[in-house]
């Protein structure tokens, strides 16, 4: 009986469906960024609870659809770019975000709800048989 750990690595290429799945939770990800960042200023501490769960809720959802981390990183990356570009002023002066605590909490607070989902989320598990050694 050989050991599942002495195993080569074999990896499968992800099928269109599922890359099309990460794609549209990317996009979704984005989406959400752009609400939150909408949504906090306008009610301080409502809003900005109401953008934290809205993003947890979306990454622990989208891990729980998809059966795995990769569900809870692809929005994570859609929702930082979308609020990282939207940090940055535009050359007439114009910004998003306002000099505040709210806006620091929603940056730093949506990072870290992003890693927290995303190493809770479900792991797939191997199958077969010879997935417990030495049973």
């Amino acid at each position: 009986m050989s050991s599942m750990l002495a195993q080569p690595l074999k990896l499968k290429r992800p099928s269109v469906l599922r890359a099309l799945a990460h794609l549209g939770l990317f996009v979704l990800g984005a989406v959400v960024g752009l609400a939150g960042a909408l949504v906090q200023p306008a009610w301080f501490p409502g809003g900005l609870l109401l953008a934290l769960a809205a993003e947890a809720g979306l990454l622990l959802g989208a891990a729980r659809a998809t059966g795995g981390r990769a569900g809870a990183v692809a929005p994570a990356g859609g929702w930082m770019i979308t609020v990282i570009l939207l940090t940055a002023s535009r050359p007439e002066g114009d910004f998003v975000f306002g000099t505040g605590a709210a806006s620091y909490l929603f940056l730093l607070g949506g990072m870290a709800v992003a890693v927290i989902c995303a190493t809770l989320a479900p792991v797939r598990q191997p199958g077969g048989d010879g997935v417990r050694l030495g049973k």
